[in-house]
């Protein structure tokens, strides 16, 4: 199920999601979709170096139980480094962990995740030259696994590891702009599912 389908304002709570930091503005998009317009010099990330620490980018979530799947369609504005659109994973600030489709530091696009335990471990993944992107995150117990496919069917391991996390946690869309003056990103489809997944290195 397409959580974001012919999504309102007053269907939020039914199918419910919840805003954290809520983006300037969201519309939705013909066939189904989100546009999200971000506000400048948003993120979630814990510096290593502690020179920065920010919690203040719009996040569009629902609580889940257990191990799930979760699965996005993001298609982003990249209007300056580290813009992004992502899934994550949240219990608290030191807590979380995200899978980005963002404009790198080295001028490409590519598949990004940062994992906080404390503090966050950045690391880029592959580059993708293409206008939008499908992603997945998958948990099973402490264990997570993340993911990328141009298609949405054929699933490319980006990241595995290890975070200790309660029994309930946020999922959700995050939409980030953190040195920019703002931007957009489209969130053409969102669903969560209840289910451990059987491989979780090749994510199905």
């Amino acid at each position: 199920m397409n959580l974001l389908e012919n999504l309102t304002p007053d269907q939020l709570s039914a199918r419910l999601l919840s805003w954290a930091h809520p983006p300037l503005g969201w519309n939705l998009l013909p066939g189904g979709g989100l546009r999200v317009t971000v506000p400048s010099r948003v993120d979630y990330f814990q510096d290593p170096t502690g020179m920065a620490q920010k919690d203040d980018a719009p996040y569009l979530f629902l609580k889940a139980n257990g191990d799930f799947v979760a699965q996005a369609h993001v298609r982003p504005t990249f209007t300056t480094t580290y813009d992004a659109g992502a899934i994550m994973v949240r219990h608290d600030p030191q807590h979380w962990a995200k899978l980005a489709y963002e404009k790198s530091d080295f001028g490409t696009t590519a598949a990004v995740s940062v994992v906080t335990n404390g503090v966050s471990d950045d690391a880029n993944g592959v580059d993708c030259a293409a206008p939008d992107l499908w992603l997945q995150v998958c948990r099973a117990g402490d264990v997570i696994g993340m993911h990328y496919a141009l298609d949405g069917v054929h699933w490319r391991m980006v990241r595995l590891f290890k975070l200790p996390l309660p029994a309930q946690v946020s999922v959700g869309l995050l939409a980030q702009c953190p040195i920019g003056p703002g931007t957009q990103v489209d969130f053409l489809s969102f669903n969560v599912e209840s289910r451990t997944i059987k491989n979780l290195r090749a994510g199905q």
